[in-house]
């Protein structure tokens, strides 16, 4: 029996540090003992484990789901994580899809518990204002605390977004589980705390918070009990704006029937025309002129570097057209150039395209992600995204005028075709409206396959696909 002893909490490094070493000696995971530092140990101390121990290749999933669940209460969380691990590395890359699996379905309910937790944290935590005089740094004192009860680790997940939300105060976030300390400058993580005394008094914050959930309550909405499952009474105590709650339920009956009552106002009509005449304005009339806009819109989905565009010669023969940038294009303000693109340009040369002499571009024009520690994870768009975005292609690729456009993977056949495609079934010759368009897998999926003849395979048929759709263009000249 082998015996691991981390850190009390959430010890991802620590976890990530011996489950290295656990793979390179080949440990089964029904011969290994997890305990956090704070247990005592029945096994005595803990066994050395490998201290250069190769890192451990795992798909992002997996790594997101890891750095996820280390941060539940559960004391079976490193054992369950460590035995996901072991099966993806003898063959099953692609287990959390198999969403019946047990061991999945288990990991998946302590992810899902540790997501809300953290948009609880998010949503719930209350700053107060403190003053100490002492302190002449603070801006004459002033300084925020706040108090919050999580029900799992989740205490350093959520530093960054409270250091994005807040970086101009100076505030401390104490929990029974551990603490923030932000000065403007520098995150400082510490030990678990005690509530303080005397943070319930009034002060501006929360008075700000009750006057904004006042504005906002909807009387002809009132629904008590999904209140309280949405916000549990746990939180009330640290919520200024509880205290308004139980008379604004009461008066609710009363507001929606002096809304009812209240003659309605027709509608004013408004003359559309000046708003087409600005919209015809803002034609742009070369690609140029459009570049311009799309590079001065705001992402629809806040957190990109900047917007994508697409790259090629106007006129050219074949217009290739993908998802949305990714981390390594968001960078660089270049489409296809992240382990995706080259797989891209490796298959378009083997299929005797040019790669300069394509147009290449992306049916969504930010990165959309979600942030796990420092790395950004890639996200799909919505379909409303892609909706919002397909105006811009449109005019795109009729500045381009190709002769053929090829969408990689279902997001791009959705903007071209307008209805959800399913490449797999109708890879190939497909009509886009005023373009003639051919369908086939984005070069990602092709990254997401596990090592073997299957990938080699679906590689394969990726060439044939674009050597096709030269042969149709060849056709057409």
């Amino acid at each position: 029996m082998r015996h691991v002893e981390l850190k009390d909490g959430a010890d991802l490094d620590g976890f990530r540090r011996a489950l290295r070493g656990l793979v390179a000696l080949g440990a089964d995971p029904d011969g290994v003992v997890w305990s956090g530092g704070a247990a005592p140990s029945l096994f005595g101390d803990a066994s050395p484990l490998p201290m250069d121990a190769p890192p451990v290749p795992l798909p992002r999933p997996v790594g997101a789901l890891i750095e996820s669940v280390v941060c539940h209460r559960d004391p079976e969380r490193y054992g369950l994580l460590h035995r996901l691990v072991c099966r993806v590395v003898r063959g099953e890359r692609d287990i959390l899809d198999h969403h019946a699996d047990p061991l999945v379905h288990r990991l998946a309910l302590l992810d899902k518990a540790v997501r809300r937790d953290l948009h609880k944290m998010h949503a719930f935590l209350r700053f107060r204002e403190v003053r100490d005089p002492a302190n002449s740094e603070d801006r004459g004192g002033e300084r925020y605390v706040a108090w919050f009860e999580p029900d799992n680790f989740i205490v350093e997940a959520t530093a960054p977004f409270f250091v994005e939300r807040f970086e101009s105060l100076v505030w401390t976030i104490l929990t029974p589980v551990g603490s923030l300390h932000w000065d403007r400058r520098s995150l400082t993580v510490g030990p678990a705390a005690l509530r303080p005394e005397g943070l319930d008094r009034d002060d501006r914050f929360a008075e700000g918070w009750q006057r904004y959930y006042e504005s906002t309550f909807n009387p002809a909405r009132v629904n008590p009990t999904a209140m309280r499952a949405e916000m549990p009474r746990k939180y009330w105590a640290n919520l200024p704006e509880a205290a308004a709650i139980p008379g604004m339920i009461r008066g609710a009956p009363a507001r929606v029937q002096a809304m009812i009552e209240a003659e309605a106002a027709a509608p004013r009509r408004r003359n559309p025309d000046k708003a087409v005449a600005a919209m015809a304005r803002q034609e742009p009339a070369t690609l140029a002129e459009l570049n311009r806009i799309i590079r001065a819109a705001d992402p629809l989905v806040p957190g990109a570097t900047q917007a994508v565009l697409g790259e090629g010669p106007e006129g050219a023969a074949i217009a290739i057209v993908g998802e949305q940038p990714g981390d390594q294009e968001d960078v660089e303000g270049r489409p296809f150039v992240g382990p995706a693109g080259q797989l891209l340009s490796r298959a378009l040369e083997e299929a005797g395209i040019e790669r300069d002499a394509a147009y290449l571009t992306n049916a969504v024009k930010h990165f959309k992600f979600v942030a796990r520690g420092k790395r950004r994870l890639h996200q799909s768009p919505t379909a409303g995204e892609v909706k919002h975005y397909r105006w811009w292609l449109m005019k795109e690729l009729g500045f381009v005028r190709p002769r053929l456009v090829v969408t990689l993977g279902a997001t791009a056949a959705l903007a071209l075709s307008g209805r959800s495609v399913s490449v797999l079934r109708e890879r190939g010759p497909m009509g886009f409206g005023d373009w003639e368009g051919f369908v086939t897998v984005h070069p990602s999926y092709l990254l997401r396959l596990p090592a073997g003849k299957g990938a080699e395979q679906a590689y394969r048929d990726f060439v044939a696909d674009l050597r096709r759709a030269r042969g149709m263009v060849e056709g057409a000249g």
